[in-house]
């Protein structure tokens, strides 16, 4: 399996939204994947093939029901539209954020744009403030290189294979540079650069497992 020419997303933003009233950020990253729409639906929906890529996952993975995702998040499945949305709760330590995944057609097969909006409570703020967007980028963008590698295989777990990679030289030179990706975007949204890299390098440093 191999992972050492592993790319990351081809798309990287920060922005801000609102719910009740609140602001939140969005956290929101697109990558496009050699294979249908279709394919790509079930492979992100289908519980059997989601723990070969991704983790355990369990529950009633369809529009209402409810799904548990072992040693990660619970949560809620607010819409599913196949093959092109999903909207999801992500309840994990006592929080609760949202995801959307859209899937469209693209010239190279498929395009997969995840979207996670964290609120802006004391805690997720605080959070926010000193790791900023990439400790969530950086986490799925790691599920979306599973994924790739998952679908140009034979179908098999690429769980070991991953888990390796990143903690070898190459994945964790790989991790610190999404990390930075996400630390430039961060600027972009209008963050003093300084503050967005300071969180970069947190994010990296965690990620990578060097010392804070």
């Amino acid at each position: 399996m191999e992972l050492d020419n592993a790319l990351g997303a081809t798309f990287r933003e920060v922005g801000s939204g609102e719910r009740d009233g609140k602001p939140t950020h969005i956290v929101r990253a697109s990558r496009s994947y050699a294979t249908t729409p279709d394919d790509l639906w079930h492979a992100v929906t289908d519980a059997e093939r989601i723990r070969r890529w991704f983790a355990n996952v369990t529950g009633d993975l369809n529009e209402g029901g409810r799904f548990s995702i072992e040693g990660n998040a619970d949560g809620d499945i607010v819409a599913c539209e196949p093959p092109r949305l999903l909207v999801l709760t992500w309840e994990f330590g006592g929080n609760t954020s949202w995801v959307k995944v859209v899937i469209e057609q693209s010239d190279d097969g498929a395009l997969l744009t995840l979207e996670h909006e964290h609120p802006t409570d004391e805690r997720s703020q605080a959070h926010w403030n000193a790791y900023g967007p990439g400790a969530t980028g950086v986490g799925w963008e790691l599920a979306m290189l599973g994924l790739d590698v998952h679908l140009a295989s034979d179908g098999s777990s690429t769980l070991d294979a991953g888990m390796k990679w990143a903690e070898g030289p190459t994945g964790k030179a790989m991790l610190r540079s999404w990390a930075e990706a996400w630390g430039m975007a961060h600027a972009d949204a209008g963050t003093d650069p300084q503050v967005a890299m300071n969180s970069a390098e947190r994010t990296a440093r965690f990620y990578t497992g060097e010392s804070q």
